[in-house]
């Protein structure tokens, strides 16, 4: 009687001390799925955050005290918290702890604009996409916002406020201010294989306003016609035609851009990503590089986007085109995915015949960029914090890259990827599949995740896809975003069976 009273006793204390539970939030940790017991708990706090239940400026348990309260490791709550710290949504405040700082969006209602089928208007499609509020942000072109420097910013800053004089404060050189031209000029040689000179660099506000500066330009010399990739950017082809440029869209395979299609064009000049196509994401190889190379030196002008060259995980590196042939070649650059889109800043070189014309486009267009951002940005690359920042954040892409190929492989049915060595996105396709992939975004975004429809970036048919972004988002958020990527593709798929 004794030995079972005994060991009675004995298992109410095991049950006991196995029980996890807190009155914050009403936690109970045996409400965790087995093994997923850190997404559980940065979903509960993520919730909570979102409802108003933690308002911004709330603080969370010490992560000791709640490890404690739910008998779990220290650790597994500190993972919770840098969860949810990488989307911005709490901050560690030294002794005032761990606070909320900012609440996600409202998740989207019913009633929003859906990615529109074929012959709609795909430029506005994008811009209503990008508006709608969603749980989970799978778009491509966007970095890890998180992980800008703010720390190193700060005190380059600051550094270089204290250096200025009253006269720094006027207009200035509308090419960009000379340090950071010469920045520049270093940053380019050290990684990207270009040899130039600070007087060849105008500083723009990214891409775009390269693309629209080369455009007035080549307009004033006579070239109405230039070329783009297919599948390509939808947003360069955009910038382009905004600028009353015609685009006509030449192939892209598994070697890069067509070249022979682009010789019959008609197109005067052409714009590429050579060091990683987007969407596909390959690489232009060598054959067609000569053939490129020679198609410009016969007179035609290439545009050169660097697009995700920094950004590489299983292959080497890519040498610009610009570095082998300055003369026929106009590269730009930016750190919008490097830093931040915000900052609107970047760069663009061009052969010695245009230099003047587009350094009075840039004139006319603003007087130059903001000059404080410049100087700045030219005492991070001259000091070596832009590249310790560089492999920070590639060691994050690419254990956000590997979260985003598990997923896809185990909760995609079969999709095939794209791109993977290098870049912030993948491209899918569904070879063989008949559906519409706008119809597969749409059902995607009815449930929380935004995602890019691959047909919005093609003239040519082709089998349906998707372009997914893995930057922005934390591995937990990227496996949940491919997951109901792959419900929405099985209710699509079953509705198609029904019809």
């Amino acid at each position: 009687m004794s030995r079972s009273n005994g060991g009675g006793n004995q298992g109410s204390k095991r049950a006991a001390d196995s029980a996890g539970g807190s009155d914050f939030l009403q936690l109970d940790v045996d409400a965790a799925p087995p093994g997923g017991r850190t997404e559980w708990l940065a979903g509960r706090l993520r919730a909570a955050i979102a409802d108003g239940t933690l308002p911004v400026g709330s603080r969370l348990p010490a992560t000791r005290v709640l490890a404690a309260e739910l008998r779990v490791s220290r650790g597994l709550v500190t993972e919770a918290y840098q969860r949810l710290a990488e989307t911005g949504q709490v901050a560690g405040r030294g002794r005032a702890g761990t606070v909320v700082v900012a609440a996600p969006p409202p998740p989207p209602s019913r009633q929003t604009v859906r990615p529109p089928g074929p012959g709609a208007d795909r430029g506005s499609a994008v811009d209503a996409l990008r508006a709608e509020p969603c749980r989970i942000d799978l778009s491509p072109g966007v970095p890890d916002l998180t992980a800008f420097p703010r720390t190193a910013w700060l005190q380059a800053e600051r550094r270089v406020l204290a250096a200025l004089s009253p006269g720094d404060f006027g207009y200035g050189d509308p090419r960009g201010a000379p340090a950071l031209r010469a920045a520049v000029v270093g940053w380019l040689a050290r990684n990207r294989g270009i040899r130039a000179e600070p007087e060849e660099v105008v500083v723009v506000a990214g891409v775009a306003q390269a693309l629209g500066l080369l455009a007035h330009v080549l307009q004033e010399e006579g070239v109405h016609r230039i070329a783009v990739e297919d599948p390509g950017s939808l947003g360069a082809r955009r910038q382009l035609e905004y600028a009353r440029m015609e685009t006509v869209a030449v192939p892209v395979d598994g070697a890069g851009l067509d070249v022979a299609a682009l010789r019959t064009s008609g197109a005067g000049a052409v714009l590429l990503t050579p060091a990683h196509q987007f969407p596909t994401g390959v690489v232009l190889d060598g054959g067609r590089r000569r053939d490129l190379l020679r198609w410009a030196a016969d007179g035609g002008l290439v545009i050169e986007d660097d697009y995700d060259a920094e950004h590489r995980y299983d292959r080497a590196p890519v040498p610009a085109l610009r570095a082998l042939m300055p003369e026929g070649v106009c590269y730009a650059g930016s750190v919008s995915k490097l830093l931040a889109p915000a900052l609107r800043l970047g760069w663009l070189l061009v052969p010695p015949r245009l230099h003047d014309a587009v350094t009075d486009a840039k004139r006319y267009a603003d007087l130059g960029n903001p000059v404080l951002a410049q100087l700045v940005l030219a005492r991070l690359m001259d000091s070596g914090e832009l590249e310790r920042h560089l492999r920070f954040v590639r060691r994050r892409h690419r254990r956000r890259r590997d979260a985003m190929l598990a997923a896809l492989a185990g909760r995609l049915t079969g999709a095939r990827v794209h791109g993977a060595a290098a870049g912030l996105h993948l491209m899918v396709t569904f070879d063989g599949a008949d559906f519409d992939d706008t119809a597969l975004a749409s059902a995607a975004l009815e449930l929380g995740v935004k995602a890019h429809p691959l047909s919005w970036h093609r003239d040519r048919p082709g089998p349906p896809g998707l372009v997914l972004g893995y930057a922005a988002g934390t591995a937990g958020e990227i496996e949940e975003g491919v997951a109901i990527l792959g419900t929405a593709l099985r209710q699509l798929l079953r509705g198609r069976g029904r019809g």
